[in-house]
């Protein structure tokens, strides 16, 4: 926000001025993704589409919104492996217009999809080590941590809300159901299920 480059305005809580949209309703209404129609990711193409006509796309701390969210683990799941695929194809997109844009959006566009790439390569590396050598990868288990703790201290520290440190418990999570996840959506790019 600081950069006036949200990557992704989510949609309950996205506000946009009439005209701006209104210049970007047919690119919109006829999302692609390899020739064949995408209906999922609006919000993030749709943001996409707004950086790339040189409009800025800012956070507010004070604005209000109500939404659905998953109620089973199910749900949750095709949540995720929706947002995952929207992730990997908007990304495609982003890149043509991340050089006009702050060096550090650059590196947090990248960090969005070398990170699980990163951390499946690390999983790999220690059930790997543990199934050749039946030793614990624990220099795998600590990195993964504290690379976790610095993420979640980063995110307290800025917010001031000590609160942040408790998302380090969803590496447990990311690293046992949506990293395969991810994984899943990278091969399947093309679906539109989920």
């Amino acid at each position: 926000a600081r950069f006036g480059a949200v990557m992704c305005c989510c949609g309950p809580c996205a506000m946009y001025r009439r005209s701006a949209l209104l210049l970007l309703l047919d690119k919109y209404e006829t999302q692609l993704f390899r020739g064949r129609p995408s209906d999922f990711g609006e919000d993030r193409h749709l943001t996409i589409l707004m950086l790339n006509a040189g409009f800025r796309t800012e956070y507010v701390p004070e604005a209000i919104a109500a939404t659905v969210v998953p109620n089973s683990m199910g749900a949750y799941l095709r949540q995720q492996l929706r947002w995952a695929r929207s992730t990997f194809r908007d990304t495609l997109l982003a890149l043509r217009l991340l050089p006009g844009l702050d060096r550090y959006l650059t590196l947090d566009v990248i960090g969005q999809n070398l990170g699980p790439l990163l951390l499946a390569l690390s999983v790999l590396t220690g059930l790997a080590q543990l199934a050749l050598t039946a030793t614990v990868p624990w220099s795998t288990i600590l990195m993964i941590a504290s690379m976790t703790m610095v993420r979640c201290g980063v995110a307290a520290f800025r917010a001031r809300e000590l609160r942040f440190l408790g998302f380090s418990l969803h590496a447990l999570l990311n690293v046992a159901l949506l990293l395969p996840l991810k994984a899943y959506a990278l091969c399947t790019l093309s679906n539109s299920d989920g």
